[in-house]
């Protein structure tokens, strides 16, 4: 089976994939935004929640897409993730800059893989740009995340929020350009 051929079938899976992280993504949001910011246990199974759900996400998806094997970049990305939970769950104990720390360079190294998820997939689905955008500035965000973990300002689940939000929008994006690609391709051609 050529590349194009696959196109349409793995379009499905990633317009499906990518409303579900849409959806999840937002839905931590709202959380983190409201009874987790002044609820430190939530806070806390919030926080670690995350990156769970970035490893579960990525695994099920590389597994969907021709396996762990074939997508060397979300394997590494699944291995990051794990590491990073396992991290703010000890970071949690220290402090909340710890917990932002953690999560600056989990954002950096995670966003670095899921740039080049994107690109590896562009070849075969197209519209994978809001996907190299989310994972340019997952890093860039990953780096200021580091930079506040040094500061004095007090820090909570609400600074991590915004990062998830632009996560969320991206996603959402990419799923309406996969969505309305398909729409086009499907649709008849208007004869001069």
């Amino acid at each position: 089976m050529n590349d194009q051929s696959r196109a349409p079938q793995s379009n499905t899976w990633l317009k499906s994939y990518y409303y579900l992280r849409f959806a999840v993504s937002a839905a931590w949001v709202a959380v983190a935004f409201t009874i987790a910011k002044n609820n430190p246990p939530l806070a806390a199974v919030t926080l670690i929640a995350y990156p769970v759900w970035d490893a579960l996400a990525n695994y099920v998806d590389a597994q969907r897409s021709g396996g762990l094997g074939r997508n060397k970049s979300q394997l590494l990305n699944v291995v990051v993730s794990i590491v990073a939970t396992i991290a703010v769950a000890i970071a949690l104990g220290r402090s909340m800059n710890a917990v932002l720390s953690v999560y600056g360079v989990w954002a950096v190294v995670s966003g670095a893989f899921q740039l080049l998820t994107a690109v590896r997939r562009w070849k075969i689905n197209g519209a994978q740009w809001a996907m190299i955008l989310s994972g340019a500035q997952s890093a860039l965000a990953g780096l200021f995340f580091v930079k506040m973990a040094t500061g004095t300002e007090a820090i909570g689940i609400a600074n991590v929020a915004p990062y998830a939000a632009f996560g969320a929008f991206y996603f959402l994006v990419s799923a309406v350009w996969l969505s309305v690609g398909g729409a086009l391709r499907k649709s008849p051609r208007a004869v001069s």
